[in-house]
Order: structure tokens, then C-alpha cells, then sequence
């Protein structure tokens, strides 16, 4: 039951753009691509895989293979998803360390 209503609490809070953000870079920061595809899931089911398909122009079971934790969407796709979840790819200066 908890983990019931972890995962409702999750994916309500993953509608919020500025969560989901965080919540990806944090996968990001994992540095392992099985855990950013599983956020990046967790994330489009939040706002329903099936609307993020049709806005990402892809079909639905193509996205959830690209989604999987195996799963390897080239860039193009991952920026259509992530354009359809109105996020976006960028890249930033890592802090030297002195």
C-alpha cells in the first residue's frame, strides 16, 4: 500500500515541469542510461504515454520499447520526447574541482 501511494505521490508531482526537471537531472547525475530511461518513463506516464506518443509524432509501442531500461532512443527522438513533455536537452560547465 505504501508503495501504491509513493508512486501516485510521484506521478503527481512529476506534472510539475520544474520537478520533472530535477527529477531527470538527478537520473542524469546517476550516470547509468538505465536509470535516466526509467525516469524519463516515469515522467511520460505521468502525463500519459499515449499523449507524449501523439505529441512526439511516435508510436506508442515504439516509445515504450525506447523507454525500457534497455532502451536506446537516438537524440532525435529523445528531443521529441522531451520537447512533447516541453523539457529540453542542454548541456552545462562541470564545476572544477580546486
Amino acid at each position: 500500500m505504501a508503495t501504491a501511494n509513493y508512486r501516485e505521490g510521484l506521478m503527481e508531482r512529476l506534472q510539475n515541469p520544474e520537478y520533472a526537471t530535477e527529477y531527470l537531472n538527478e537520473a542524469l547525475r546517476e550516470g547509468s542510461q538505465e536509470v535516466f530511461m526509467l525516469a524519463l518513463r516515469d515522467v511520460a506516464k505521468a502525463k500519459g504515454i499515449s499523449y507524449i506518443a501523439n505529441e512526439a509524432n511516435l508510436n506508442r509501442e515504439t516509445m515504450y520499447r525506447m523507454l525500457s531500461e534497455k532502451g536506446n532512443p537516438n537524440l532525435s527522438s529523445l528531443n521529441k520526447i522531451l520537447g512533447s513533455l516541453g523539457l529540453t536537452l542542454s548541456i552545462e560547465a562541470k564545476e572544477s574541482v580546486a
